[in-house]
């Protein structure tokens, strides 16, 4: 869900932020934040219609360079993830998307 919407502005990011720790990634930590308060903010309805519809070429392609930089990154991935899995995974699991 959150690659919808957030990833072609994280890949943007991530390459202006440094390696190592959680206060290396102000940058990334606003950009968890805009994610965080998207899902709290967005209905039931919303991110069903959201997961339904088809991704364009393009948002596909800068979605994959994100993913690749998350995994390159142990560090930088285990503090996004941090920041987004509960709310999202809370969301989801309100919203029936999680059995």
């Amino acid at each position: 869900m959150t690659r919808n919407s957030y990833l072609p502005a994280l890949v943007t990011l991530l390459f202006h932020v440094g390696a190592a720790g959680a206060q290396q990634y102000p940058i990334m930590d606003k950009l968890a934040d805009k994610v965080v308060q998207k899902y709290q903010s967005s209905s039931c309805q919303d991110l069903i219609a959201k997961k339904s519809q088809p991704k364009p070429a393009k948002k596909e392609m800068v979605e994959e360079r994100a993913m690749e930089m998350l995994r390159k990154d142990p560090q930088m991935r285990t503090e996004f993830l941090n920041r987004v899995a509960g709310p999202i995974a809370n969301k989801m699991f309100e919203c029936g998307m999680i059995p």
